[in-house]
């Protein structure tokens, strides 16, 4: 396929092309379509470097079956939506070695960059949240040192707050985030 913006495509198709793509290269795709992602600042990618080192060390001490995967593994959000979040945490059976999308996370990250602010806290989040699985999304943001935490109640309703410089507790799987921004 030369021109994959041209054609609608299917999750199951695009991470199939996403494969035969330049290393370094990065996409998504968004209600069928490919979305090229934009080059990240140094800011950015020691952010969500932080919060996936953090989000592994908590589990790794609390000794829970579940593993966190930085950018470049998809998440599947339905048949026309597959997503590439800065960071994300599954629990459960480990993945095979050659899986390259995720259906069931736990918690997805994103850190916002000027390119995707309002996609990341619109679309995005909408997206994230038709995942069953999904109990937390959250958007960081490096420029004011800010986490924007949704999590989903048990009961459902999704719940919204801002934290700067505290704890954020993701309760499941049961782990602290602190230091986002040392």
């Amino acid at each position: 396929m030369s021109d994959p913006a041209a054609h609608p495509m299917t999750s199951e198709a695009f991470l199939a092309w996403s494969m035969e793509q330049p290393e370094g290269e990065r996409y998504e795709l968004v209600a069928g379509r490919v979305v090229r992602m934009a080059s990240e600042r140094a800011a950015h990618a020691r952010t969500k470097l932080r919060v996936a080192e953090l989000m592994s060390a908590a589990i790794r001490d609390r000794g829970l079956d579940c593993e966190v995967y930085g950018d470049g593994m998809a998440v599947v959000v339905d048949e026309n939506t597959t997503l590439d979040p800065d960071a994300q945490l599954r629990c459960g059976p480990r993945l095979p070695d050659d899986a390259i999308g995720i259906v069931d996370p736990l918690v997805v990250v994103e850190v916002v960059s000027p390119s995707s602010r309002a996609t990341d806290s619109g679309a995005k989040l909408a997206g994230y949240f038709r995942i069953e699985t999904l109990r937390h999304y959250l958007i960081v943001l490096t420029d004011s040192r800010t986490i924007i935490h949704h999590s989903r109640a048990m009961d459902g309703p999704i719940l919204a707050r801002i934290v700067r410089d505290e704890s954020i507790r993701l309760d499941p799987p049961g782990i602290i985030l602190t230091g986002v921004f040392k």
